[in-house]
């Protein structure tokens, strides 16, 4: 399976995004200044930006049009959110991680101190993006805080960081390998998508479609971020574990590639019914997962 080129394909969702975020930003020069020049330091220098290009084109795949602005705001606040738990996962008492992003990390940067305010402000303002997003008619008006909210809590990305510590000094089984993946990092795309689809009104069948894209491609991801960056920090987009807490430490590599090859799969099958303008985007983001583990 040969992946396209994204770069094209990602460049005007990134723009967009891009410009979203810095607009919901305060400005550096707010008072505390140095607060929130770090918010900034943290944020717009960006990733890949992989978690709301997947809301805006969840939103295109249900209604076979540019994303409505509900699932920007939404796309928004979970690249917020996403930032936040990279600033607390670079954090000594947990990665304990000096890059991010190809650039010293905020503790670094800053302070220790100073780098828990940044993920709690990171935090607070991508509830406040999403405060105005309005979801589709079929929805509750809390459906969307009601999502972000539960991949982010206890139940959420933050049970797969207490996993992670807690198995970090200890041999490790495939259950547990599988849940701090699920909750570190497949809980926040999936959210990605299933937000992108509230947006924009999805009806069951569609939202339950890209609710299994984003688990299988999130799985997919940190497979192969394990397989990419074994013997290594992440230092990327990716959720950084402890080495002993990658998919080798369970799987033999013939395996980790076969896992990561099924998963694909099930991304790419589950989208099929979709409308084609974000199902594309979808199928190209999956399929280049494929290139990348072998």
């Amino acid at each position: 399976m040969s992946s396209p080129d994204l770069q094209p394909l990602l460049a005007p969702y990134t723009e967009r995004i891009n410009a979203a975020i810095d607009s919901c930003l305060p400005a550096a020069s707010a008072r505390p200044a140095r607060l929130h020049e770090a918010i900034r330091y943290s944020t717009v220098p960006g990733g890949k930006r992989i978690r709301p290009i997947l809301c805006l084109a969840a939103a295109e795949s249900v209604v076979d049009s540019e994303a409505p602005d509900a699932a920007l705001a939404a796309a928004v606040s979970i690249e917020l959110l996403h930032t936040y738990t990279l600033v607390h996962d670079d954090l000594p008492c947990m990665d304990d991680d000096d890059l991010r992003r190809g650039q010293p990390t905020v503790h670094v940067a800053y302070d220790e101190g100073l780098a828990v305010l940044v993920g709690d402000a990171l935090q607070t303002l991508a509830f406040e993006a999403l405060g105005q997003a309005v979801p589709g008619s079929r929805y509750p008006p809390g459906q969307l805080v009601l999502e972000l909210s539960q991949a982010a809590g206890s139940r959420g990305v933050i049970a797969g960081q207490v996993e992670d510590i807690a198995a970090s000094n200890a041999a490790l089984s495939e259950d547990e390998l599988t849940f701090v993946h699920e909750h570190k990092t497949a809980i926040l795309f999936r959210a990605a998508l299933r937000m992108g689809a509230i947006a924009a009104n999805a009806d069951d069948e569609q939202l339950e479609a890209l609710s299994a894209y984003g688990l299988a491609l999130g799985m997919a991801f940190q497979i192969t971020d394990d397989l990419l960056d074994a013997g290594q920090d992440a230092g990327g987009d990716g959720e950084s574990t402890d080495r002993a807490l990658t998919c080798l430490a369970v799987y033999d590599l013939d395996t980790a590639k076969q896992k990561a090859r099924d998963q694909i799969h099930i991304a790419i099958s589950s989208v099929q019914s979709l409308e084609a303008r974000g199902r594309l985007t979808l199928e190209a983001i999956v399929t280049s997962l494929a290139d990348r583990s072998e």
